[in-house]
């Protein structure tokens, strides 16, 4: 079993930058694979970034070049790092894992959820 626990969420202005954190408790054995996805008011949810447990991320065409997924392996933490914020990320973004070595983005894979983190970007 595994809990994950996001935190880092808030309201910036366009341009901005925040960092999600995943805390993550329980048995994390290999071939974890760790991700982030956001779920706007009215739209799917969609996947963000990925990363397996050889650091080999995905990131969606919407944030490449603004968002960087990163793992601290000794912490069991997740971060989203997001840059040149746009009032199209606002979302509810979540923090899943799955066991399995293929990191897909496809959110109905993933078995383990955090409680959300709300991000609101301003124009």
């Amino acid at each position: 079993q595994v809990q994950l626990v996001e935190s880092g969420g808030g309201s910036v202005q366009a341009g901005g930058s925040l960092r999600l954190s995943c805390a993550a408790y329980g048995h994390i054995g290999s071939g974890i694979c760790m991700g982030w996805f956001r779920q706007a008011p009215g739209k799917q949810r969609e996947g963000v970034a990925t990363i397996d447990s050889g650091a080999l991320t995905k990131l969606a065409d919407s944030v490449k070049g603004r968002f960087t997924i990163s793992i601290d392996n000794a912490k069991n933490t997740l971060y989203l790092e997001m840059n040149s914020l746009e009032p199209e990320d606002t979302a509810m973004y979540y923090c899943a894992a799955k066991y399995g070595y293929s990191c897909t983005t496809n959110y109905l894979t993933y078995a383990y959820w955090g409680q959300g983190t709300q991000v609101t970007v301003s124009s």
